[in-house]
């Protein structure tokens, strides 16, 4: 979607932390992680992404005009 031109690097960026997530990190194929291992790596990538200034930017976007950012 990227190299289409359908989403923004920074809407790439915000799709591969996801996939790190939902996937359970930097880990080996295989291995078993519980619920509070995924809740504390969403966290951190959650606070990480809010550290972001386009992330900020889209936030402030959609508060004052209720649609999105695509920066």
């Amino acid at each position: 979607m990227r190299d289409g031109g359908f989403i923004s690097e920074y809407d790439y960026f915000i799709g591969r932390k996801l996939a790190e997530v939902v996937c359970g990190g930097d880990i080996d194929g295989g291995s078993v992680v519980d619920e509070e291992w995924l809740l504390a790596l969403e966290r951190e990538v959650f606070v990480e992404l809010l550290r972001q200034k386009k992330t900020m930017d889209r936030i402030g976007y959609m508060l004052e005009n209720n649609k999105p950012l695509r920066n």
